[in-house]
């Protein structure tokens, strides 16, 4: 059985990303739309960033970058991420954002593995840019400092304003025009994702992606609601989501540019900020994961400020529990809705429709222009209702991983089904639920980590002699956990607490072990020497049940 959509096909432009946000007919929008949300008279409208967006586009013409070549940002959030992204994609190049708190080797992984030509770095990361450029041997006269203000030169790295063109020249400058077969083929972002299995990997999306993907996100989230869409009323919207992350570049840049829906973007998460902007601007709308949910839910912070101006939320990323959704829906009087989605689809290809009230649990229903089956460990198709492998096939499925010819041959085939790695069911109104995840990866707070990257960092310590790491999931929030092996010589002399302080100093914040340390006799692993992830997943089930147990059993002490 192949599920489709319900919704019908929609008729796709296949263009230049920058061709279809700022079509030739229409005036670029004058009012504010990026705003920073410490100082909101901080700001820029579409017509304001498109003038940026060509003069970066020219300057990356001037330094020598072609069609194709990679720039990369390290930067946090700020109003002119959505000016680098815009301009380095509508030049034909490509863009890969950095995780800020990406540690040096991180980078230099990075670095090298996208072969990236230029580096834009905001100044507060010009030190670790640095350090990484000398370990891979980049050159320093392609590392500009990227910020919304002028900067003076840091250890001799001038700001992006002194090789971008002019407000004259940007005036006559066209973006290349791409041709359909161009825009399915251009790669636009190379996003990292760990796919189903191994170490993060560069996802190219296309120009004809991220365009199908805008497309039908904006059908799945007006779909039911009870007024046209032309008249659809005023929302405002929070850009907490990292601008590095697909999710976050979906809604934050492409989605507010097409539907003109100001955001207020946030330099950092911070839980009381968060709130307080969502009072203090009267945001409508929130795309979150399931932990800021958690947090609503539980921390008491939350009573203290005014959340009355929200109306719907869309949580994505990773899974959330039908009782969390429906406490958080009875508490704030908000409506929200899950959807299902990766790297590799874009950003999203399942969707709750917009102005359905659902209080399942589930993801949705298929965006439209999509297909999937549901297979079992055998490659079979399943019965309805029964669980399987999630395959997708649509106009948002990425091209494949960058350089690397093996991985994409293993999750995508040759009729353009993409392997996911998710386990889901589907009801006969073509509604999905995820039911369990057969990829490796880690989610935290939205952010991927893949196992063996943490499993490789833990080998390095002189004390482990085997290591296997899993997501471990407490009360709605996943964290990484690692069951480790020492040394016979090193009994003793270390604590399971020392390794995660340890490692804490060789992975970005989000990869930290902070679902505990284990030590074991033995890694179970298979003749071939894999290790047994399904076996590790259901350890870490074990000891979440026992975790909760004792919470609560020390809850009602308490009392």
């Amino acid at each position: 059985m192949v599920y489709k959509s319900p919704f019908p096909d929609l008729d796709l432009p296949s263009c230049n990303i920058l061709s279809y946000l700022f079509p030739k007919d229409k005036a670029p929008y004058d009012d504010p739309l990026w705003y920073d949300a410490k100082t909101p008279e901080s700001n820029l409208s579409p017509a304001q960033a498109l003038v940026w967006v060509k003069r970066l586009a020219l300057g990356l013409e001037r330094l020598g970058l072609n069609k194709g070549d990679v720039v990369m940002i390290l930067t946090p959030n700020q109003i002119f991420v959505p000016v680098a992204y815009l301009g380095i994609v509508g030049a034909g190049c490509c863009f890969s954002g950095a995780n800020p708190a990406y540690t040096v080797p991180e980078l230099v992984h990075q670095i090298n593995n996208t072969t990236a030509k230029l580096i834009l770095v905001h100044p507060n990361h010009v030190k670790s840019a640095l350090a990484a450029a000398e370990k891979t041997s980049f050159p320093l006269n392609r590392i500009f400092q990227f910020s919304d203000t002028w900067v003076p030169a840091k250890a001799g790295i001038t700001d992006f304003r002194s090789f971008i063109g002019s407000e004259a020249e940007a005036a006559s400058y066209q973006w290349p025009e791409l041709t359909p077969e161009e825009a399915r083929t251009t790669v636009a972002t190379i996003n990292y994702s760990s796919g189903t299995t191994g170490l993060p990997k560069g996802v190219c999306v296309s120009h004809a992606n991220l365009v199908a993907n805008v497309e039908q996100t904006i059908v799945m989230r007006y779909a039911h609601k009870p007024y046209p869409f032309e008249k659809r009323p005023s929302e405002r919207w929070i850009g907490f989501l990292p601008l590095y992350h697909a999710y976050g570049q979906l809604y934050t840049i492409l989605m507010a540019t097409k539907l003109r829906v100001p955001v207020y973007i946030m330099t950092d998460f911070r839980y009381e900020e968060f709130l307080f902007n969502i009072g203090r601007y009267k945001i409508t709308s929130l795309q979150i994961a399931p932990p800021i949910l958690v947090m609503l839910s539980k921390r008491p912070e939350t009573s203290r400020y005014d959340l009355r101006s929200l109306r719907d939320c869309l949580c994505g990323a990773a899974p959330l529990s039908k009782e969390l959704q429906n406490d958080c829906q009875r508490r704030f009087g908000m409506q929200i809705n899950q959807g299902w989605g990766m790297t590799e689809v874009t950003c999203g290809a399942i969707h709750v429709p917009g102005g359905v009230s659902d209080d399942s649990g589930s993801v949705g229903q298929l965006d439209p222009n999509c297909e999937l089956k549901l297979l079992d460990d055998d490659g079979k198709e399943v019965a309805l209702g029964e669980p399987g492998e999630i395959y997708v096939r649509g106009p948002q499925i990425c091209l494949g991983y960058w350089r690397n010819e093996e991985a994409t041959k293993e999750s995508l085939d040759a009729d353009g089904w993409l392997k996911t790695g998710d386990i889901a069911i589907c009801n006969k109104e073509g509604y999905f639920w995820i039911v369990d995840r057969k990829k490796e990866l880690i989610k935290v707070n939205a952010l991927q980590v893949a196992p063996a990257e943490l499993e490789g960092v833990l080998l390095e310590n002189e004390h482990i002699a085997d290591a296997a790491a899993v997501g471990i999931t407490i009360k709605d929030v996943e964290a990484p956990r690692a069951y480790v092996v020492i040394h016979e010589s090193s009994k003793g002399r270390v604590t399971p607490q020392e390794i995660q302080e340890w490692i804490k100093s060789r992975v970005a914040k989000h990869k930290y072990l902070n679902g505990g340390v284990i030590f074991i006799d033995e890694v179970p692993k298979l003749a071939s020497g894999k290790i047994q992830r399904k076996v590790m997943r259901e350890w870490a089930k074990r000891d979440a049940a026992e975790i909760e147990r004792r919470m609560a059993t020390e809850g009602r002490a308490k009392l």
